[in-house]
């Protein structure tokens, strides 16, 4: 019976999605051209908050428990584990005012409305993940822009989502390239649960009634290891010791 729920809620949402995308796309562009990045940045976050508001459609929440005062006068590198598309939007808006920027697969910086315009011109990097010549310097050279900025560098270190809640292993080579190249970040640990249940039957219908929640854990500073694989492997522990598939 909720199966069969989810098929025209899941068509609401969609209509809700495309026109939340489509409107937000020649915003962008006005404040990102006329106004400059600051401007950008708040309709950034007000795209957001609106995205989470359509995923109230399907009756999903989000909380977001965060009992950490973090500095916003310094960079951070935000490591979570990753299960939907739905990870994304609540971080960008609760840790708004740490300016989060991803790492995102080069696809991605075209052809979505919003999304991709937000990607190539909000500070984020887009990196070919079959081509080390290409994605190694794109990191390198986004490390040096959340150093020099102070801002928020965010990776999903499993490399693809998990379909089942069930986390993968970290592949380390992009928190090496970050560590080395945001010295003075702190690491921000993130635990995700249940976010793949927004899409456990496939893409259509989404599941209905999904409570999401994020765990942040006491930040690290990058400068206290100086065995950095060391660092990775408390941070693996600590993310994958919160979620609950």
């Amino acid at each position: 019976m909720l199966k069969l729920l989810s098929y025209p809620l899941t068509a609401i949402y969609l209509v809700f999605f495309l026109i939340t995308l489509l409107v937000f796309h020649p915003i962008q562009w006005f404040c990102f051209n006329v106004f400059g990045y600051q401007a950008h940045k708040k309709s950034v976050d007000c795209l957001q908050f609106c995205l989470m508001r359509c995923m109230n459609i399907l009756g999903t929440r989000f909380t977001f428990n965060n009992l950490h005062q973090i500095d916003t006068n310094q960079p951070l590198i935000i490591v979570a584990n990753h299960q939907s598309m739905y990870d994304i939007s609540p971080i960008m808006w609760y840790m708004r005012k740490h300016h989060p920027k991803f790492i995102s697969k080069i696809e991605l910086g075209k052809d979505i409305p919003s999304v991709s315009y937000n990607l190539r011109h909000g500070g984020s990097a887009l990196i070919d993940r079959k081509n080390p010549r290409q994605s190694l310097p794109a990191i390198m050279k986004f490390g040096e822009y959340i150093e020099e900025n102070k801002r928020a560098a965010v990776i999903f270190p499993e490399g693809t989502r998990s379909k089942n809640g069930e986390p993968k292993p970290f592949q380390t080579k992009g928190l090496e390239i970050l560590f080395k190249k945001i010295p003075s970040a702190l690491v921000v640990p993130i635990s995700i649960n249940n976010s793949w249940k927004t899409l456990r039957y496939g893409k259509f219908p989404m599941g209905l009634g999904t409570h999401i929640t994020f765990t942040v854990h006491k930040p690290i500073k990058v400068s206290t290891f100086t065995d950095k694989q060391a660092l990775i492997n408390s941070v693996e522990t600590t993310i994958k010791e919160h979620i609950h598939p």
